[in-house]
């Protein structure tokens, strides 16, 4: 017997409580449950476990933006919906960045309201096709490891559910720390090649020589070193998937070698003569934008051609902002348990300071502030005083512009991120680049590309 959908609806209008148990209650898939405040709200999601909320924005004492800061810091997965009048729009737009799923506009039209709620059970099956509602809830709704219920995030797993059936080369783009590995796994776990191998490498840590070996393998005595024959990962991943990260940092030489595979299906180990075909689903990611370096004659155009058969954009964390709940909390959990730490949430304060900030790193950058906050932290809820100061006020450049989401660019944003680490780290590459989870030669190259240059 399938499950009902379980909806909480809050108004402090006893009418429209009555209006929409009658009205959404009598369909037998739904089961409703009602609340007059937000306090009152609060208490009954401590037992009737929800899916989705309908709350009013104007209420007395905790009014409805209030509701769903709680809301999203109690229980992340859930889905929230805002009713608001036409002169408040603004605020529901405001409650939209804070984490709320969508608004509708009173009086209701409950045609509007039953289709919001067949789009947000598209959007929740899309998670656990397969999952009881109360394993969902468990697992806080994520998608192939994937955490997110942004709807920027289920764009994107339509897409995978779509890609992941045909056997085309995909090219995933976006900003460093935005789970493009993430995405690419997904695709392997959805396809028809899932039991077999899924094989990653990052391009960009690899020289040029080594790039080579480590793709295509050698014979021994290929070159210095080379003691024994090495198969590469085109053969290791046979039947399987191959994933080239950072694939904008390879040389013009690997580029001809990545052509011709993708071209004719088959290469040589280094060294070698014997023509192997290879086996392998293609999957390509870059921070990149490929069609400048395509015009700036860094980047092949007819590889570039190839391998975007299929685009995939990972959007940044400042463009699905409603999903750090769902990720602070997931992070949290993750490690509090790594820790050994009693830290049982965050307080209102902490979870809106947050929201407010931009995250130039994306999920990476908000999963090492996580994890400072909950090694440091000797509180119940970790606090704004747990985060770094750069989290708790406007990220300022040297150049004095205060950066935000609607007015920099990425290359802004990418620099002054960089700029912060090399500080921090007291321009110790290393220990930069591995915060920044990319090779100390794309580390230099940015250095240069943005003319950053250490204080005297």
């Amino acid at each position: 017997m399938t499950e009902k959908i379980r909806i909480l609806f809050v108004d402090d209008e006893p009418a429209y409580c009555r209006i929409f148990r009658s009205r959404i209650g009598r369909d037998p898939r739904f089961q409703v449950e009602t609340a007059m405040s937000g306090e009152e709200a609060l208490l009954r999601l401590q037992q009737f476990s929800a899916d989705m909320v309908f709350t009013d924005l104007q209420m007395p004492f905790m009014d409805g933006f209030e509701l769903l800061t709680e809301i999203k810091s109690r229980y992340p997965y859930l889905f929230v919906l805002i009713l608001t009048g036409l002169d408040s729009t603004s605020q529901a737009v405001k409650a939209m960045k804070a984490g709320a799923y969508d608004y509708l506009l009173k009086p209701l039209d409950f045609d509007m309201v039953e289709r919001a709620i067949e789009t947000v059970c598209a959007h929740r099956n899309a998670f656990h096709s397969h999952s009881s509602l109360d394993e969902a809830r468990q697992r806080g709704f994520s998608f192939e490891n994937i955490i997110g219920q942004d709807r920027k995030m289920f764009e994107i797993y339509e897409k995978i559910n779509q890609v992941a059936q045909t056997q085309a080369t995909v090219l995933i783009t976006g900003e460093s720390g935005t789970g493009k590995e993430l995405i690419a796994a997904a695709i392997h776990g959805k396809s028809s090649r899932k039991d077999g191998p899924f094989l990653q490498v990052n391009c960009a840590a690899l020289s040029d020589g080594l790039v080579s070996s480590e793709l295509f393998g050698h014979e021994k005595g290929a070159f210095t070193g080379a003691v024994s024959q090495k198969k590469g990962l085109f053969e290791q991943a046979s039947g399987g998937t191959l994933f080239l990260d950072e694939i904008g940092d390879i040389s013009m030489t690997t580029q001809v070698a990545l052509l011709r595979i993708l071209e004719m299906g088959t290469f040589q180990r280094v060294g070698g003569t014997e023509t192997l075909r290879a086996d392998v689903r293609m999957i390509f990611a870059t921070n990149r934008d490929l069609a400048k370096a395509v015009t700036e004659k860094q980047f092949r155009e007819d590889l570039y051609y190839r391998i975007n058969v299929v685009s995939l954009q990972a959007p940044p964390l400042r463009e699905r902002k409603s999903d750090i709940p769902l990720l602070a909390n997931y992070f949290l959990e993750r490690f509090r348990l790594l820790n050994g730490k009693q830290i049982e949430g965050f307080s209102a304060d902490a979870m809106e300071t947050l929201c407010r900030y931009h995250w130039p790193g994306n999920c990476r950058e908000l999963a090492n502030i996580i994890e400072h906050a909950v090694v440091f932290s000797r509180n119940r809820l970790l606090t704004p005083a747990d985060f770094p100061e750069l989290v708790r006020q406007p990220l300022r450049p040297q150049t004095g512009v205060i950066l935000s989401c609607a007015s920099s660019t990425l290359a802004e944003v990418e620099a002054s991120l960089i700029r912060r680490v090399l500080e921090e780290k007291q321009w110790n590459l290393k220990q930069a680049a591995d915060v920044l989870d990319i090779a100390r030669g794309t580390l230099y190259g940015k250095i240069e590309k943005y003319g950053i240059s250490k204080p005297e």
